[in-house]
């Protein structure tokens, strides 16, 4: 089995390299992107101290190195969501032994490993991509193991650098970080270079969640995923809808709005939000004045940037 297995891995590398084309990617996660996941941090193009993504706008980070496709909630993370190869390539390296946390600016432990557990996947002709921040316990993989695209590696966790749950994808050519985006480097779109099989459409920025609560939620609770009602009580003394969002810009507007049970507005809210936010929360309500009447209720938010709408989220609950 052992030999079989090398020579596999030697005729793999052989083919690929030869070649020295870049690998097509497929996304690297089992789960319905703009749905169930998001890309919330984009490679920076800015070879400055500024931050762009390779649209030119403000989804990264500097010196940000890969695409970060998130979770909606820390709920989401526990249910368990598999991270997956995006192209066939020999296992080059694995870590399976860092606990799941957010990360604290005061945590000195990492040691230079920011990545967390995760996996290294050889590709061939010097091409290699990197998974991070996957959840202690769940690599499935092992150093020289020969996988095809889509193949399971592990599943979506909290380890190493990391303040929210997601799986980082690193590219690279001879260790030199590629954007897939935009291989040929800088901002200004994606051009016709992408690598991936099927390229993401660019989301500016857009919302994780919403929901309705009788008070104002704290904020770990809605990170969590718990922040939500699961029914109305028709005595409940106020009434919130909250918005959880990534990627705002200084200048955005979260609208919060409440429907009853006609379908009419029984509440609405505009938020200005000052700064840009790698994630964020607003929250805005009303008090009672009577019962609240029986039927559905929905919550709803739209982020609105330079009078635009980029993205809605919407939640229903019921009276009981």
């Amino acid at each position: 089995m052992k030999i079989r297995y090398r020579f596999a891995a030697l005729a793999f590398l052989a083919g690929a390299a030869s070649a020295d084309e870049a690998p097509r990617l497929g996304l690297p996660a089992d789960c319905t992107l703009g749905q169930t996941c998001f890309i919330q941090q984009y490679p920076d193009a800015d070879p400055g101290p500024a931050a762009q993504d390779f649209m030119c706008k403000g989804l990264s980070y500097d010196g940000h190195k890969g695409t970060d496709f998130g979770l909606p909630s820390l709920a989401a993370m526990e249910a368990g969501v598999t991270v997956i190869a995006a192209a066939p390539g020999i296992v080059r390296g694995v870590r399976d032994e860092m606990v799941d946390r957010l990360y604290s600016p005061q945590d000195d432990t990492l040691s230079g490993r920011d990545c967390g557990n995760g996996a290294v996947i050889d590709h061939g002709g010097g091409w290699e991509t990197q998974y991070c921040h996957l959840a202690m316990g769940s690599l499935t993989v092992a150093s020289g193991d020969v996988i095809e695209r889509g193949a399971p590696l592990g599943r979506i966790g909290l380890s190493g650098r990391t303040q929210f749950p997601h799986v980082h994808l690193s590219l690279r050519k001879d260790g030199v970080p590629v954007d897939p985006f935009r291989p040929q480097g800088g901002c200004g779109g994606p051009g016709t270079e992408s690598l991936w099989i099927d390229a993401p459409a660019y989301q500016p920025g857009g919302l994780l969640s919403a929901g309705l609560s009788v008070t104002v939620p704290e904020y770990d609770a809605v990170k969590a995923g718990t922040a939500a009602l699961d029914a109305l009580a028709q005595d409940a003394p106020s009434l919130v809808a909250w918005g959880y969002g990534f990627g705002a810009r200084a200048g955005d507007v979260m609208r919060l709005t409440i429907l009853g049970p006609d379908g009419k507005t029984v509440f609405e809210h505009e938020t200005l939000l000052s700064k840009p936010q790698a994630q964020y929360f607003r929250a805005a309500g009303k008090r009672a004045r009577a019962l609240w009447p029986p039927g559905s209720y929905v919550a709803r938010a739209e982020l609105i940037r330079g009078g635009t709408l980029i993205d809605t989220a919407e939640s229903r609950i019921e009276t009981r």
